[in-house]
């Protein structure tokens, strides 16, 4: 039975609807981004992530969010050249979402739910929180905006060994 948190719809930057269902069987960090923020150099580690760990299944999977000091103002193609000229970034980049609130997108509800932050806050408390999922879906581990992409590797090396993903 598929997991209920593979199965949220959507919608990426160019307006493809995708569930994480899409990247079947890969393990996938999920990022609430910003181009305006103190943490926006971290867009340069997570690409470095997703060059250095795709072929062994890690998908990065970014999703821009205005709720924190409005630090993510622009529209969709604003975001996509931003995110393109200054870091590079060829990874998933989804339309802008709450990650707060009523009006939160289900899919960080679920992520909340899962994995709640320190002393069991499930807000996230500013951009760049990131949630690495394994292949089934289950929330492996959020880390806090102040948590460098490369302080991730040793994770998601031992997911992608334990999940059997580094073989292929």
């Amino acid at each position: 039975m598929t997991d209920p948190l593979l199965t949220i719809p959507c919608t990426t930057l160019t307006g493809e609807q995708k569930t994480l269902a899409d990247y079947g069987g890969k393990a996938l960090l999920v990022v609430n981004t910003a181009s305006k923020c103190g943490f926006t150099p971290q867009y340069k580690g997570l690409e470095e992530l997703w060059q250095r760990y795709q072929a062994q299944g890690l998908v990065v999977l970014g999703f821009p969010c205005n709720q924190f000091g409005h630090q993510e103002p622009g529209d969709e193609q604003q975001i996509s050249q931003f995110c393109e000229l200054n870091f590079g970034v060829t990874f998933a980049l989804f339309k802008k979402v709450d990650v707060n609130g009523d009006q939160a997108h289900p899919l960080f509800v679920q992520l909340k739910d899962r994995a709640p932050g320190l002393l069991g806050s499930k807000a996230i408390k500013w951009n760049f929180t990131k949630f690495l999922i394994g292949q089934n879906g289950q929330v492996i581990k959020r880390y806090a905006p102040t948590t460098k992409p490369a302080e991730l590797a040793g994770d998601i090396e031992r997911l992608l060994g334990d999940q059997g993903l580094g073989t292929h």
